[in-house]
């Protein structure tokens, strides 16, 4: 006589990790699963010091003059930069493709000390964002030492 087992469908789903192996899932597609690790800010900031000021390097290509907006509060600079772009490919009269993107870029970062927002100083030239952001003259900053 034949052994008789009882089917039950959740045995399959109790062993089911859909995240032990992630990557495998896209193996045959050519694709890679997108992961914050992966993400490289689009505005790529350089930042020096000196005694009497802060001095900032945005590389900010493809983006008009009038499309970044800088916004200063306390220690904190804010850049945002709109983005517009639009292609058309022609074949004689023929249309054909067309694409457009709209989109806006930030990035927020804090410094050390407070900002003079009175007296800096922007520039934008070649896709480079320039800032010469003084330090508040009566802004408090006091060194610890270790005991």
């Amino acid at each position: 006589m034949a052994n008789l087992t009882r089917f039950n469908p959740f045995d399959e789903l109790a062993s089911f990790r859909p995240l032990a192996n992630f990557d495998d899932f896209f193996k045959g597609f050519g694709l890679r699963p997108w992961t914050a690790a992966d993400f490289e800010p689009r505005i790529k900031v350089d930042v020096s010091e000196t005694e009497t000021a802060y001095g900032v390097k945005a590389e900010i290509p493809g983006v008009k003059k009038e499309d970044i907006h800088v916004a200063i509060e306390g220690n904190q600079v804010s850049i945002e930069a709109e983005t517009r772009t639009e292609k058309e490919e022609k074949q004689g009269e023929k249309l054909v493709r067309s694409e457009r993107y709209y989109g806006k870029q930030s990035r927020s970062f804090t410094l050390g000390s407070d900002i003079d927002a009175g007296t800096a100083e922007a520039k934008y030239a070649d896709g480079v964002l320039e800032l010469k952001l003084p330090k508040k003259a009566n802004g408090s900053s006091k060194e610890l030492k270790a005991q």
